[in-house]
Formats: structure tokens, sequence, C-alpha cells
């Protein structure tokens, strides 16, 4: 792992010396590397729903008349 030197603020500093004080983290190290990578898991979540949503825009409006056609048509797909 790479060794890095970072400042926290007051408030922060109390809350990671806490979490381990609690047990729940070994240290404060592993504390940050638990909520940057969750942090990284949030955004990859994000890009892909904002890629689903982009090719839904792309996609065009749909061809039904009525939500209802087109509910009937979603429970059909999923065998509902």
């Amino acid at each position: 792992m790479t060794r890095q030197s970072i400042t926290l603020s007051e408030q922060n500093d109390k809350w990671l010396k806490c979490q381990v004080e609690k047990e729940e983290f070994t240290s404060k190290s592993e504390a940050v590397n638990y909520l940057i990578k969750q942090a990284r898991e949030r955004e990859e979540y994000y890009e892909y729903v904002r890629m689903k949503i982009e090719r839904g825009i792309k996609s065009g409006r749909s061809e039904k008349q009525t939500k209802e056609e087109l509910l009937a048509e979603i429970k059909s797909r999923l065998n509902i």
C-alpha cells in the first residue's frame, strides 16, 4: 500500500478516533480506505445509472398510446 500523509479537520479526526475506539475499524487508515472504497462504488453506480438514463432518452418516445398499454407490455416481457 502507498503511504500518505493527510490533514484532517478536528471534527473528522475525532470521528475517526471514535470509530477505532468503538472497534468499528482497527485503525484510522482502515476507516479512510473503507470510506474511499464506498465513495468509488457509489460513483460507479451513479455512472451506471446515468448511462442507463441516457440510453433511455436516446431510444426516443414510446409508441404506446397510454401508460396502461406500456405497463401491460412491460408486464408481459417480465412474465407477470
